[in-house]
């Protein structure tokens, strides 16, 4: 308000003056990536000119360059090229929730001591909101370019993981939206619109990048590392799981970046296999941007692997089947050896290159300093709007997994003193999880708490590890002093983070012995708050009788003591719903992390993975969350048949999986849309918000029960009802892949499951019947 009047109360040509003092400020915050106006022998070179087109602009530049100085463009600290005004770039940062130093391309310091840092994925992914994760990218985004102008970060964030969560050890999957193809998908698209932008034409925000592609899921398992590790999938599995996401986030997000990760995929390296870089990733789904290896996966390949028997046709192989960046030295050191062999032409180097370059002319960085976002500085950064917002992310993520007899919400009158217990009651670091950057403020459960009641505090564990019940005693006294007891317990990244891969699923140590024995000292209701990324087996919590409540809040970010508290005590009402299986620990010794099979086996005892095929006894199962009001469903609207054209002559029949079925490619799947308008009532005496969740089946699918395909997320007042539209169709929801990883839609009864309780039958038939 103040800044608004001192505006307004100044001459015009003091406002002027003004103005140019504040672009020229911020324009020399940090020096231009090339093309400075001042430098008058490279001012003039046509790729400095912005009325040009991006693609002559790139060809002009790759044009003045020598082989070495490209060769050693394509590596993530690319060098200077001072003859032509072009300063050095580091490509590699991380955005994965909140601007990052976790890659050397982010320095924190000086007015920009921190960032928002928003709840770790697996936690905004429980929220089912499209909308939330796409205003978390806005102001991520917002972040980086003021860190940028300020010459703190760079602009391309190797984010969001949009790897599946397909087996509840793996490490990396808190920073995963989790195991549903169409959840992570409709996150992945989702988040990078929010990174990357609205401006106008082919410009960049920034760069968003989407990891680990693909079949990536086992860091560091009974012996086997990601850079040792072949994963066998089947075409089907590629088509239906593995790559969904990433062709989201090339379709839909228009992403600028893929990244390929360590792993091979049926024996190839996926930083070397033309197949899934330059055939589908460019080719088919037609990526527009760049292709970059997981840090050093070149070298990998070569000195892990020994996929090639000579560094040189380790980087001929990887450029030639599409990669552009190499995360490390190894294509620096070895391309011009290899071009030299006659192993790689210095055309697929340019043709490297000019991906790389037309990213870095879309984000502005030879604009000098006539490019975007220069009004962004050190005040947009941790404003309280994001941070409510990091707070508000944390609230929708929170999913409430029992509350007998209507536990909670606490009262603040009734339970005066409350007793928080457990090794995560009063974390800070633990609670942002992996890929963190340094957060704006910290507010622990135990803080979150104290603002609402009267409090005593005890660890019972240092650490999550508990290695011994020595401090029980304390905790104990202090569950027998309070109103209610609070424990707070879980994991950290001492447990599960990259490389370290999970070896079961009980609380580690002595942790469930702590939550026992408390229970049954204390004289209150005992809520159990479980701060953890991947699944936990907390069977004995749900059958003791003393334990009213569990709450899952993941790991929620620097504000998600803030929020655990407002759930508590009812300010929230929470609406999160899970977004991976809780399996039981004994699902483990039927699943080796290595096998990449989705579907059951029943032959060899193999029980599946996912809700999708998995059938057997969870501990809570995908989407499971509750609220403190109730929800009703009807089906206001929707069709019963559709006609689905057949465009070939030929009909794909195969009793093995479908009687009757139309390739997708065959058909005119722009006719194919499908509206359904459900009315969704509060029947409860609280305001809530629903998580619609859609389902479908049908008798064709092999091996899986029903898939989520589609959600939304709505506000209902107590008492009060909303119409709620769904649009589907036929060709994305309705169609199934076969064995040959090629997508079809069957013919006959599909069955849509809306929640629970509502259900809807629709036919699909063809020109034939």
């Amino acid at each position: 308000m103040a800044k608004n009047t001192l505006k307004q109360s100044l001459p015009f040509s003091l406002s002027l003056i003004f103005l140019f003092l504040l672009l020229l400020r911020l324009s020399e915050s940090r020096p231009p990536f090339a093309c400075d106006p001042n430098n008058g022998a490279t001012k003039n070179f046509p790729f400095c000119r912005q009325s040009l087109h991006i693609r002559d602009r790139v060809v002009d530049l790759i044009g003045r360059l020598t082989l070495q100085e490209k060769i050693r463009l394509i590596v993530n600290n690319a060098a200077p090229v001072e003859r032509l005004g072009i300063a050095g770039y580091e490509w590699w940062s991380e955005a994965l929730h909140g601007v990052s130093d976790t890659g050397p391309g982010v320095k924190f310091g000086g007015e920009f001591p921190g960032a928002t840092i928003f709840p770790q994925v697996i936690t905004t992914a429980a929220s089912y909101n499209a909308s939330l994760w796409e205003a978390i990218g806005q102001v991520v985004s917002d972040e980086a370019r003021a860190m940028y102008n300020g010459g703190r970060a760079g602009l391309t964030y190797w984010s969001p993981n949009v790897n599946i969560f397909r087996d509840p050890r793996w490490g990396r999957g808190q920073e995963t939206p989790g195991e549903d193809p169409a959840l992570a998908a409709r996150y992945a698209a989702s988040y990078v619109k929010g990174l990357q932008g609205n401006a106008a034409g082919n410009r960049l925000k920034v760069a968003a990048c989407c990891k680990h592609y693909t079949a990536y899921d086992l860091d560091n398992w009974n012996g086997v590392d990601r850079f040792h590790f072949n994963a066998k999938v089947s075409k089907q599995d590629l088509e239906e799981t593995y790559n969904v996401p990433f062709k989201a986030c090339v379709f839909e997000g228009k992403v600028a970046s893929v990244m390929c990760s360590y792993n091979q995929v049926n024996g190839k390296p996926t930083c070397a296999d033309p197949s899934l870089l330059r055939d589908t990733i460019r080719g088919q789904w037609r990526l527009n941007g760049y292709i970059v290896s997981d840090c050093d996966s070149v070298e990998v390949l070569y000195s892990s692997q020994h996929y090639t028997s000579t560094p040189e046709d380790a980087a001929a192989d990887s450029i030639k089947a599409g990669l552009d960046l190499d995360c490390g030295p190894f294509l620096a050191l070895h391309t011009e050896g290899a071009i030299r062999a006659g192993k790689l032409n210095e055309a697929d180097v340019n043709r490297a290159l000019a991906n790389l370059l037309a990213v870095q002319f879309r984000l502005g960085m030879f604009d000098g300093p006539r490019q975007q976002y220069l009004n962004l500085g050190p005040r947009d950064v941790c404003t309280p709007a994001h941070q409510q917002l990091a707070l508000e992310a944390a609230r929708q993520g929170m999913v409430l997994l029992q509350n007998r007899n209507r536990a909670l919400p606490l009262s603040a009158r009734s339970h005066r003193t409350v007793a928080v217990i457990g090794p995560n009651s009063d974390v800070t670091n633990t609670m942002i999880g992996n890929y963190a950057g340094i957060p704006c403020a910290y507010t622990t459960a135990l803080q979150g708490i104290s603002r609402y009641v009267r409090t005593i505090h005890e660890n019972g564990c240092a650490q999550v590890s508990c290695p011994d019940n020595s401090r029980f005693g304390a905790a104990e006294i202090a569950a027998r002093q309070a109103d209610a007891t609070v424990l707070v317990v879980g994991l950290s990244q001492s447990i599960e983070r990259e490389f370290l891969d999970r070896g079961g699923l009980l609380l580690p140590g002595h942790q469930q012995e702590l939550v026992s024995r408390v229970a049954r000292a204390s004289r209150g209701p005992v809520i159990l708050v479980l701060m953890t990324g991947g699944p936990i087996d907390v069977t004995f919590a749900k059958n003791d009788p003393k334990i009213a409540a569990i709450l899952w809040a993941g790991y929620p970010g620097q504000a998600g003591g803030a929020a655990i508290a407002d759930v508590i005590f009812g300010t929230t009402n929470p609406g999160g719903k899970l977004p991976m299986t809780w399996y039981p620990q004994d699902y483990l010794a039927k699943v080796p992390m290595t096998d990449m099979s989705m579907r059951a086996d029943p032959s060899r005892g193999y029980p599946g993975r996912t809700y999708r095929f998995y059938k057997g006894p969870t501990v809570f199962p995908f989407g499971f969350g509750l609220s403190y009001t109730r929800f009703r469903q009807t089906l206001a609207h929707g069709p019963t048949k559709i006609l689905v054209p057949n465009t070939s002559s030929k009909t794909f029949k195969n009793t093995t999986l479908l009687s009757n079925g139309i390739r997708v490619l065959n058909t005119h799947c722009d006719t194919l849309n499908l509206g359904f308008h459900v009315d969704v009532e509060n029947v409860g005496e609280m305001d809530g918000t629903h998580t619609m969740m859609v389902f479908a089946s049908s008798s064709s699918t092999t091996g899986e029960e029903k898939r989520l395909v589609a959600f939304e997320k709505i506000h209902v007042l107590a008492g009060a009802k909303e119409s709620v539209k769904i649009n589907l169709d036929a060709c994305s929801h309705l169609s199934v892949v076969d064995q040959f990883g090629i997508r079809r839609i069957p013919m006959g009864e599909h069955s849509l499951h809306f929640g629970e309780d509502l259900k809807h039958t629709i036919l699909l038939h063809n020109d034939s019947e």
